[in-house]
């Protein structure tokens, strides 16, 4: 048996000298370091007692050394568990729990908290990788040899575990196997026209579907290059631009950039292609990019549960405030929430998919995994949506009232239950919404007990190392009492449209 995906990935490599990575410190990686360091890598895994389907679950930095770690798992069979780097110990304590990996990869300086929560799990071992790629498994990985015959793994054995938002607000870990990713990755080589001559100015978290398996999927598959930014910085993408063909980023990265004295139809009249996903971009934001650059640019959709479902064209017209067509090979219906029959063109109901792209359920959640699909086969996405007479799908809300800012998956009722611990506060209501740069803005809105004294900062400052910075509220918003229907229901629709303009420019 081959390893499914690293095998299309090597009968890919145009090249063994050619340029995979290369990071603006000077480091470059061709395709033949790329085989031998995650060789090296998995050899290192092998010896810590990794096994096939086992987890390895990594908190690092964004690195060169960290892409070696996610293909050598793949090699030796194991299952990646990418974890953003922003989660608390409190966090990271459910994931390690519930994932039961079998190393745990890490900063060097979060060790010592990791593994007393590592004990707990069963954990083998704790290693680490600093932002420079150096650490404890990357010296064990340089003692072992780079040959390792890869494990065999079918296409529907696992490669990858996600987590992402609940409804109960508990995280629930997606299931991705080998053709979930080889599939997606293969489809959109096609479909956005990627070859080995492309040089993709990657500069977003590899902890998160489309940083990891998007962008450098994409790439490996194309046998491309990869300029590799730790961090996204305007003035650096601006740097590296004239060697750039396409970039993908979120929606904060255009925004940030239009902002930029440098960007002008001269500075990006040799790019091939701009992606924009993980958040709705707006309308505004493409307007305005169009008209400062001569591109438009091109918007996806997709979730860490299926990759990427649709996208607008590369030919034809790119449409703002839509996410484009279903992929090939996917199929995309509008159905309703309840019944789960198909409505009509132009009606508004939930987002169903299916294909390849598909993930095959949450980890240890039968139940859940059972209620999220239809009987025909079909994942039922939460996303509310429409399809317009030319087949372009729009994205009109979401249901369960999940919040996506800066391209990260928030759930309300995680925050409101640590709000509400505050003393002097009686409940609080979470809510997304419009935010320039992050696409929606955490926003609480707090019933204060009589006479509490209880400010913003106090808010904020109770959930500093409680929660991901990324999950804590923008603005914090004093109310007498929270807007209810008849059933007693906070409406969290009428908080939506009262803050509407909070962040407004």
């Amino acid at each position: 048996m081959t390893n499914h995906l690293f095998s299309l990935i090597r009968s890919r490599i145009p090249a063994p000298d050619k340029v995979f990575i290369e990071t603006p410190q000077g480091r470059t990686l061709t395709y033949a370091d790329l085989v031998e360091g995650t060789g090296r890598y998995a050899n290192a895994l092998v010896a810590l007692g990794v096994a096939p389907g086992d987890r390895v679950a990594v908190q690092v930095e964004k690195s060169v050394s960290a892409i070696l770690l996610y293909l050598a798992c793949v090699r030796a069979g194991a299952v990646f568990l990418p974890l953003n780097t922003a989660y608390t110990i409190a966090e990271l304590d459910y994931f390690i729990g519930d994932a039961e990996p079998t190393v745990v990869v890490c900063d060097p300086a979060k060790r010592e908290g990791i593994a007393a929560i590592a004990g707990k799990a069963g954990v083998k071992a704790v290693e680490t990788l600093d932002p420079a790629g150096n650490g404890s498994l990357a010296n064990k990985a340089a003692t072992h040899s780079p040959s390792f015959d890869d494990a065999g793994r079918a296409a529907d054995d696992l490669a990858a575990i996600l987590y992402t938002s609940g409804t109960t607000g508990r995280s629930k870990g997606a299931m991705l196997t080998h053709d979930n990713l080889a599939s997606n990755a293969r489809t959109l080589v096609d479909y956005w026209r990627f070859t080995a001559s492309d040089v993709l100015l990657h500069a977003l978290p590899i902890y998160h579907t489309h940083g990891l398996f998007t962008a450098t999927n994409t790439l490996l598959m194309a046998g491309g290059s990869m300029l590799f930014v730790s961090k996204f910085d305007a003035d650096t993408v601006m740097k590296l631009l004239p060697r750039a063909t396409a970039m993908m980023g979120v929606p904060t990265f255009y925004t940030r950039l239009l902002q930029h004295p440098g960007l002008t139809p001269d500075a990006t009249k040799h790019m091939r292609l701009f992606v924009s996903g993980s958040a709705p971009l707006l309308a505004e934001t493409h307007r305005d990019w169009r008209a400062r650059t001569g591109h438009a640019i091109l918007e996806r959709y997709g979730m860490t549960e299926t990759n990427m479902n649709t996208s607008n064209p590369y030919d034809g017209d790119r449409v703002a405030g839509t996410v484009g067509f279903p992929l090939p090979g996917v199929a995309l219906r509008i159905a309703d929430p309840e019944s789960g029959h198909v409505l009509p063109q132009g009606e508004i109901g939930v987002i169903e998919v299916k294909g390849p792209n598909v993930f095959k359920g949450y980890w240890r959640m039968p139940e859940k995994t059972a209620a999220e699909f239809r009987a025909d086969g079909f994942f039922i996405t939460g996303d509310l949506g429409r399809i317009d007479e030319r087949g372009y799908v729009h994205i009109v809300g979401r249901g369960k009232d999940l919040i996506i800012t800066g391209g990260f998956n928030v759930y309300p009722k995680e925050i409101e239950g640590e709000i509400d611990a505050v003393d002097g506060v009686v409940e609080s209501a979470v809510v997304g919404v419009p935010h320039p740069d992050f696409g929606e803005g955490v926003t609480a809105v707090v019933v204060r007990k009589p006479g509490a004294t209880v400010d913003e900062r106090t808010i904020l400052s109770a959930l500093e190392g409680r929660l991901a910075k990324f999950k804590q509220p923008k603005r914090v918003i004093f109310v007498d009492d929270l807007p209810r229907n008849t059933m007693g229901k906070v409406q969290k629709n009428v908080l939506r449209d009262l803050h509407k303009d909070l962040y407004a420019r």
